[in-house]
């Protein structure tokens, strides 16, 4: 690709590791801020080593902390204080002849873990470490190290943690006082990297950690000779993590080339965009990654270029050069929740006939805006300009819609489901005559048919409410594949609300109907036998609301539970079931082997739909009675789910009864599973049943399981609708994020034997572990032979929305003779001969790193035969969400970076059913989110081990510290961060 020349390289070369470094006083006022520089900093500064940057800084402090004795004692989250808590040899040293006594000899280790929250979305530029020595054995100084290490909880037990890097060291004594000559009194010790001691890495670490390779950062303190009393010292509790950073840029959005009320873009060289003005308008939103929002300033480069036979070059630049805005920078703007979208008038005319390329970069400034970090590029636009192609249409005479004027009206019209039609016909200043068009809405996957004519009146039918685009092309006879493309805006009314929703959240009594505030209008459901159950469907939600002087209160939703002849009715009917309607809820099915039905509406014989399970199929359905007879069938009006229904997962059911179309529609998670003619409708006169449902004059089917968010409506809803209503947005705190509920959290800290327990969700899933694995009190500790499997559930059902992380250890040295494209399975699920879903590491080439070996104190293993650490060579590849195939052929997420081993990594992948999309996510999200075609799994899942062509195979040498499940798909790296952690 064609990048402007700034773009290469790195551009943070300015301050680096072991640069002096000053605090500044700063005045802000309501215009203006004052830096006072630091007159000290400046006057030793040489003219060489000039500039000198101002740059912002952040601080970390430790989120755990603990110290560590051989002697066994822990002393977890302790508090330092005057004292502060110990480091090195407790024992006897002799220092001017007199002997000292301390304790028997029990050495001591000091860790601080620290959280990436602050650092999202900054690139460190340096970092330092800083903690109060308040006392030393003796007044000489002694050397005290900086290593960081695996993560520590409040189990960890000496010899603590395994050593991974030496952050730095320092020769100090603090803390005596007026004992020593001069006095030392207690100071802060500061740890930052030497650049001429290069394995003094505490910036790059920090770096890497910021970048989220790793999900936590732990540092500790040892005295470098534990042998040596005199290296014994305290440290208080309140070591600090330092960083300057800049905002991190991430890939501009909504970028594209201007076309009426939106943008165009085509990512096809082969099918590129027609523009008939040579001077377009380009756009782009620049971003930052999530979390350097606040601090970033930004602007966007646009990059142009076109081909002249087989290559590609810059094209030229217009009068402003190719930066938006030209000086100057744009900064988060809190009322739009986003950072100012810019437009480029590329005002130096485009050559016609010529194919050319657009794409946006991100750059974020710092060093008083001399210097910036480039964002890598959006997608390539591809466009053709042809000044003689027809030009984009008129779009007028608009029926039951309106177009949204750009700073103006935009009245909302319709409903979904509603045509309306707009007539299409030449542009302004058209000259070519057109004779026909084609056109289609935003939500649409393909162009409608061309229509012929000089103008065209269509019919237009959103499928959603909210904000519409229609695009529109003309073309003629001697464009016969059509010219500049017309998008306008159009917004369309919500449609019919529900008539009916109960969400079974309250305390006790009756299951209260929320569609409307009215108690005269409230179809309230009366339980029998039924109770509720602290596992709703929405996990986690707002009990009580924030007021001025108190936080919201938080707790865990209910859900509708079933049990024998439990059910839930109204006292009268809901439904008008001779007209359309639509039923809707979330079902987890705790056993199968006979019919059960999730909501019917009574007739005198029969209701007239039944949605549930049909064990004939072994799947969920949705049926219509023809006739509220004695006697009638179930099966002509019949829509069977296309996979097998699983147990003990929620699944959302949908079924829509359009009597103007004679349709009968089911949905399972979102998804159409197929349609059937409705060949009769009757009015049923009955309560509606919640967990039975009538036949043949008696209630039968009753539901086993747990019934949660019932809704119904008076009116057919669309495809689209059913899907938003599976994905079950706002919540839980009224973001409009999906809702998830904690399906399995198992944590093998404390655990021990064979199967590993979920004691904190109300699933009660258990792991069993094989061969291969075992329990070791911290971890599930995996050899690469075999691996554990979910016997009892199958946790979330593969196709719909689900989220699963892992907190997990991979062994780089046991993966490095395996081949390249070994992958290692951390967490997967099946189906009956492959793979449903999983998480895994994929070996791609080895690391030209030398690790060293360490002993079971964390101590460099020595060659005897050279005297110096024996070092082992590991394997290099990354991380992977998705389906797991022995071929590789299976579509997965890949990181962005090679994996780290050796070290704790939190692995997060989601899966959203309506998108049809997976995502991957460390720190932050990996890639983009990729098409995926969910396949219905078989069984529980599988840890450290995946199932390949029948057999289990692609196991994993390492151990896994926790595993998460829940039902419904994060949304973003932020609703990620607030539900399952950094």
């Amino acid at each position: 690709m064609v990048a402007p020349p700034e773009e290469g390289g790195d551009p943070l070369a300015g301050p680096g590791a072991g640069d002096e470094a000053a605090v500044m006083d700063v005045s802000v006022r309501a215009d203006s801020v004052t830096v006072v520089p630091d007159a000290e900093l400046i006057a030793k500064t040489t003219g060489a080593e000039l500039p000198l940057y101002i740059d912002p800084a952040v601080e970390l402090n430790a989120s755990e902390r603990t110290v560590l004795s051989s002697d066994g004692d822990v002393f977890y989250n302790f508090s330092g204080g005057t004292n502060g808590m110990s480091v090195g040899k407790c024992g006897t040293a002799v220092i001017g002849g007199v002997s000292y006594y301390c304790g028997n000899g029990y050495v001591n280790r000091m860790y601080f873990e620290f959280a990436p929250d602050k650092l999202k979305g900054k690139q460190v530029l340096d970092a330092n470490f800083t903690v109060t020595e308040t006392w030393s054995f003796s007044c000489d100084a002694r050397w005290v190290d900086l290593e960081r290490t695996n993560n520590i909880s409040a189990s960890s037990k000496w010899p603590g943690p395994t050593k991974l890097d030496q952050m730095g060291d320092r020769h100090v004594s603090a803390g005596r006082g007026s004992a020593c000559s001069p006095s030392q009194p207690k100071a802060p010790i500061k740890f930052r990297d030497n650049p001429e001691e290069t394995d003094e890495n505490l910036t790059p670490t920090v770096k890497a950690f910021a970048d989220g390779k790793f999900p936590r950062l732990t540092l500790m303190l040892m005295a470098k000779d534990e042998k040596d009393t005199v290296s014994w010292k305290r440290f208080d509790d309140d070591a600090v993590l330092s960083v300057d950073y800049v905002s991190k840029p991430a890939t501009p959005t909504a970028y594209g080339i201007r076309a009426g009320a939106s943008r165009l873009c085509s990512t096809s060289e082969s099918s590129p965009s027609v523009i008939t003005d040579p001077k377009p308008d380009f756009l782009a939103t620049p971003e930052t990654a999530s979390g350097g929002e606040a601090e970033g300033r930004l602007r966007a480069y646009f990059d142009v270029d076109v081909k002249n036979g087989s290559t590609w070059s810059d094209a030229p630049e217009p009068s402003t050069g190719s930066l938006k805005p030209t000086s100057g920078y744009v900064a988060y703007s809190s009322s739009l929740k986003n950072f100012p979208a810019q437009t480029k008038d590329w005002d130096t005319p485009l050559v016609d006939g010529k194919l050319y390329r657009y794409s946006a970069y991100t750059r974020s400034l710092y060093n008083s805006d001399k210097s910036y970090l480039g964002s890598g590029p959006s997608p390539f636009c591809y466009f053709t300009v042809d000044s003689k192609a027809p030009k984009k249409p008129s779009v007028t005479s608009w029926t039951v819609y309106s177009e949204c004027v750009s700073g103006g009206a935009c009245a909302p019209g319709g409903a979904p489901g509603k045509s309306g039609t707009v007539l299409f016909g030449p542009g302004s200043g058209e000259t070519s005559a057109n004779n026909g068009y084609r056109y289609r809405l935003s939500t649409d996957a393909a162009w409608s048919a061309w229509e012929s004519g000089a103008t065209y009146r269509a019919t237009i039918t959103p499928s959603s409410s909210g904000t519409k685009l229609l695009h529109v092309q003309a073309k003629s006879a001697a464009y016969p594949l059509g010219g500049d493309e017309q998008i306008v805006r159009f917004l369309v009314s919500e449609g019919p609300a529900a008539i009916g929703r109960w969400s079974f959240d309250e305390a006790s009594g009756v299951a209260v109907d929320l569609s409307t505030t009215d108690p005269a209008h409230r179809d309230n459901l009366t339980l029998s036998g039924a109770t509720r159950s602290p596992n709703g469907r929405r996990g986690e939600i707002v009990k009580q609301a924030a007021t001025e002087t108190q936080p919201a209160v938080r707790g865990a939703d209910q859900a509708l539970k079933l049990t024998g002849a439990a059910y839930a009715a109204t006292a009268k009917p809901v439904l008008e079931t001779a007209a359309s309607y639509t039923v809707a809820a979330w079902a987890k099915l705790d056993q199968t082997g006979r019919n059960v039905t999730v909501m019917g509406q009574d007739g005198t014989h029969y209701s007239p739909f039944f949605l549930g399970y049909c064990d004939s199929v072994k799947t969920w359905c949705a049926r219509l009675a023809d006739a509220d007879a004695a006697s009638t069938s179930l099966d002509n009006q019949r829509v069977n789910g296309k996979d097998p229904a699983q147990t003990k997962v929620w699944t959302h059911l949908a079924a829509v009864a359009d009597h103007d179309k004679n349709l009968l529609s089911f949905y399972v998670n979102g998804r159409l599973q197929g349609t059937k003619a409705i060949t009769s409708n009757w009015p049923a006169p009955g309560p509606l049943q919640i967990g039975r449902v009538k036949h043949k004059g008696v209630y039968t089917d009753h539901f086993t399981g747990e019934i949660d968010e019932v809704a119904v409506w008076q009116a057919a809803k669309s495809g689209e609708e059913i899907a938003t209503e599976a994905r079950l947005l706002d919540g839980p705190d009224g973001s409009g994020m999906p809702h998830l509920e904690l399906v399995a959290d198992l944590n093998p800290s404390g655990a021990s034997g064979t199967v590993l327990k979920d004691t904190t969700s109300n699933y009660g899933a258990s792991l069993t572990l094989g061969t291969g694995a075992s329990l070791n009190g911290d971890s599930i500790v995996l050899t690469g032979t075999g691996g554990a499997e979910f016997t009892d559930s199958a946790l979330v059902d593969a196709t719909g929305s689900f989220t699963v992380a892992a907190e997990a250890v991979v062994d780089g040295a046991a993966l490095a003779s395996k081949p390249d494209g070994y992958k290692a399975q951390i967490l997967g699920q099946r189906t009956a001969t492959g793979s449903s879903w999983g998480l895994w590491f994929e070996k791609t080439g080895l690391d030209s790193t030398g690790h060293e070996v360490l002993d079971e104190n964390g101590d460099p293993v020595i060659d005897e035969a050279t005297g110096e650490p024996k070092s082992e060579t590991w394997a290099l590849g990354r991380w992977h969400f998705g389906r797991l195939t022995a071929d590789g052929s299976g579509v997965s997420v890949r990181s962005d970076e090679s994996a780290v081993l050796g070290t704790e990594v939190g692995l997060v992948g989601s899966y959203d059913a309506q998108a049809q999309q997976i995502s991957l996510y460390l720190v932050d999200r990996q890639g983009v989110p990729t098409e995926f075609t969910a396949a219905a799994a078989t069984g529980g899942p599988a840890v450290g081990k995946g199932w390949l062509n029948s057999a289990w195979g692609s196991q994993l040498p390492g151990r896994v510290d926790r595993i998460r499940l829940w039902a419904g798909a994060v949304h973003n790296a932020h609703q990620k961060t607030e539900v399952v952690g950094d």
